[in-house]
């Protein structure tokens, strides 16, 4: 059975003790600790030169980081760190193995559905990314599985999935389709705490992407679980589902960073200048240029050579990398993004930004919902009772 996300032990500092705080030296070890090849020498250094080994857990719980800070540790300076944060470590690192095992074998479980009923999918994040650029299924932190099916498998793909004991807390099919459709993504859980998102693309009708969903199916890729191969993103559609994915969550976890960094560093003859045109003509070819920035600022990963010349020329994308860092330095968690706005960032151009801000201000969600519970025949009044709700949030400033 799966250990819930909200059962892994949290370290002696919570995370909301981090809002707002310089913890600059913390955040400095870090970084070392999730990159690619970490420096163990200059590690143990910053270590000596004082830490706040409570605040370093903290700080590495809510970037979601922890395995990397467990592995660095654990070489180099364990004798270093206090007994309380040691125990609470020690706790994370069994409960996580645990969880990220229950999860592995659950997609197992998950691929032998889908492909005994001939439902084509692909697997990505949760265990296939971690052991792909992280090592095992436990070198990185996730409570979730994430797939996508094409756009007409959808309906198939949900009864799969409701077959192995998982249900929508997202309402009925109708309701998914009335209010949820729009983000082209429904969720399912099931009474274990184990959770799956079921994609048909990668973002919102209301935001473009680097990845096209179609493109998916054209070169797939293969990594085994036992005796299956589970269906996974080549290395170059990776590569654009990272750095969209880390655009539009502007960055905020240190997690995606050094997700992105490895990727880089593990394939290091990708077509950078290709994967760069074909993000472009999604319309969001900064994401890429943006997500080598940051994996450079802040984990020294070099910008491949044939987009160095695209991001010394682009003021927005270097002006970002810079918000990013402070941001991340500061311990800021990004703004709640319950209207998915944020996934604006995506966009290259204003007017694609502009058309998406109105899209979402019309298109009615579960949160209007919420607000004011309309019989299912009166469902099509939230478009108009929508705009009016996030006009008076302004008003009100709520955000």
């Amino acid at each position: 059975m799966g250990c819930p996300a909200s059962a892994l032990p949290e370290p002696a500092h919570s995370v909301g003790d981090l809002a707002g705080r310089k913890v600059t030296a913390e955040f400095e070890l870090l970084c070392e600790a999730v990159r690619p090849r970490p420096d163990l020498t200059r590690f143990r250094e910053l270590l000596l030169q004082g830490t706040d080994f409570g605040l370093l857990a903290a700080l590495a719980a809510a970037h979601g980081v922890r395995p990397a800070l467990l592995d660095c540790l654990g070489q180099i300076a364990w004798e270093m760190v206090p007994e309380t944060e040691k125990t609470a470590l020690e706790q994370f690192r069994q409960q996580h193995l645990a969880r990220t095992l229950a999860l592995t074998g659950e997609l197992y479980r998950l691929t032998a559905c889908l492909s005994d009923a001939a439902i084509p999918f692909v697997a990505f994040k949760g265990p296939t990314l971690a052991l792909s650029l992280h090592g095992s299924f436990a070198g990185r932190e996730y409570n979730d599985l994430d797939l996508i099916v094409p756009p007409q498998q959808v309906d198939a793909a949900e009864a799969a999935i409701v077959s192995l004991g998982f249900a929508s807390p997202q309402g009925d099919r109708a309701f998914r389709r009335a209010f949820l459709a729009s983000q082209r993504q429904y969720a399912f859980t099931r009474e274990d705490g184990t959770a799956i998102d079921l994609h048909w693309a990668f973002s919102g009708t209301h935001a473009p992407f680097p990845l096209a969903p179609e493109d998916v199916w054209d070169e797939p890729a293969g990594l085994a679980i036992g005796n299956r191969t589970v269906p996974v993103l080549s290395a170059p559609n990776l590569a654009l589902l990272l750095a969209g994915h880390g655009t539009k969550e502007g960055w905020a976890m240190l997690k995606w960073v050094s997700d992105f960094a490895r990727l880089v560093d593990r394939h290091p003859d990708l077509d950078w200048a290709d994967l760069h045109r074909r993000a472009r003509a999604r319309r969001c070819g900064e994401a890429v240029l943006l997500a080598c920035a940051v994996a450079q600022d802040l984990l020294g990963v070099a910008i491949p050579e044939a987009l160095v010349p695209a991001v010394a020329a682009s003021v927005r994308v270097r002006a970002r990398a810079r918000v990013v860092r402070a941001s991340l330095q500061a311990s800021t968690a990004p703004p709640p993004s319950g209207e998915h706005f944020a996934d604006l960032l995506l966009c290259d151009r204003r007017i694609d930004r502009i058309a998406g801000a109105l899209q979402l201000t019309f298109t009615p969600t579960a949160g209007d919902h919420d607000a004011l519970k309309l019989p299912a025949a009166l469902w099509s009044a939230y478009y108009v009772t929508r705009p009016c709700r996030l006009a008076l949030r302004m008003v009100l400033g709520r955000t």
